[in-house]
């Protein structure tokens, strides 16, 4: 019985001692210190994967594409003590599709369709706050504020056709639309944020976040540009033309989950974010 209390009195004492030094069996510091640097991701498709894994669902998979109302952006901070950190968030996406069209599809109409469609879109967001931790041990809370801005462009097509149609034998032929091109984007943000951070591993933790605060989105018009035919009474020229085809428009919010994410159907949806964080 003694034997038994004295090494239980003993392993208190030994976790008493790790929680106090917070340091692991190889002696390597759990949580971040003055001067270290960290960098941090979203965690949600890492969790969808790994909760997934097991199950029937097809969603198993690690996407980190760009969400539809989302930026997928890297927080990276600066700890300036044990209960200071400046932070800042970066998120650059761009991209490009091509479509080349299959005129021997069944059912596929090669007179007015194009031959291939080019598609193209880019999205930036920049952010940078100011971060305050709480507590002791392996658990922490945390707070602060940051600002946002984003800016970008909608989505642009480009089309190129199978024939040319504004040469046919109608004297003003048929427009042909040669690019759609999405209005520039602007948002501009300034939010709180609160928190918990449990370093699971040295140097390695989980962050659960929720925002409030206001931001600003703008969307310019969209134009298309077109083929036509001028002079029709006399010698066809063929000339192009650009026509504002969409609305400008702007959105102001004020609520939870206000984030500045330059897309076309950008919204607040008072949604947390989960961020997997290393420290070095």
């Amino acid at each position: 019985m003694r034997k038994l209390l004295l090494t239980a009195a003993l392993a208190s004492a030994v976790a008493f001692a790790n929680a106090q030094t917070m340091t692991s069996k190889n002696g390597t510091p759990i949580l971040p210190e003055t001067d270290d640097w960290s960098i941090g991701f979203d965690a949600h498709p890492l969790l969808n994967y790994f909760g997934n894994l097991f199950n029937n669902t097809q969603n198993n998979s690690v996407n980190m594409g760009y969400p539809s109302n989302n930026n997928m952006l890297i927080v990276g901070k600066m700890v300036k003590d044990e209960t200071t950190a400046y932070r800042a968030k970066v998120g650059i996406n761009f991209g490009s599709s091509t479509v080349t069209h299959n005129p021997n599809v069944f059912g596929f109409d090669s007179t007015f369709s194009a031959s291939e469609t080019k598609s193209s879109s880019m999205n930036v967001t920049l952010g940078a706050g100011i971060q305050k931790w709480r507590g002791k041990g392996r658990l922490k809370g945390y707070y602060g504020a940051e600002a946002m801005v984003g800016f970008g462009s909608a989505q642009t097509m480009k089309y190129t056709y199978f024939k040319s149609l504004v040469a046919a034998s109608s004297p003003q032929g048929i427009a042909q639309t040669s690019e759609d091109k999405g209005g520039s984007i602007f948002g501009f943000g300034v939010q709180g944020f609160i928190g918990v951070e449990y370093f699971f591993a040295p140097k390695m933790s989980l962050c659960a976040e929720y925002t409030w605060g206001v931001a600003i989105n703008s969307v310019g018009a969209s134009e298309s540009t077109y083929q036509i035919v001028e002079n029709p009474a006399g010698t066809p020229v063929l000339s192009s033309k650009t026509d504002i085809t969409g609305d400008k428009t702007s959105n102001f919010n004020v609520g939870v989950g206000n984030t500045v994410t330059p897309n076309v159907n950008s919204t607040s949806n008072g949604s947390g974010s989960i961020v997997l964080s290393f420290y070095f």
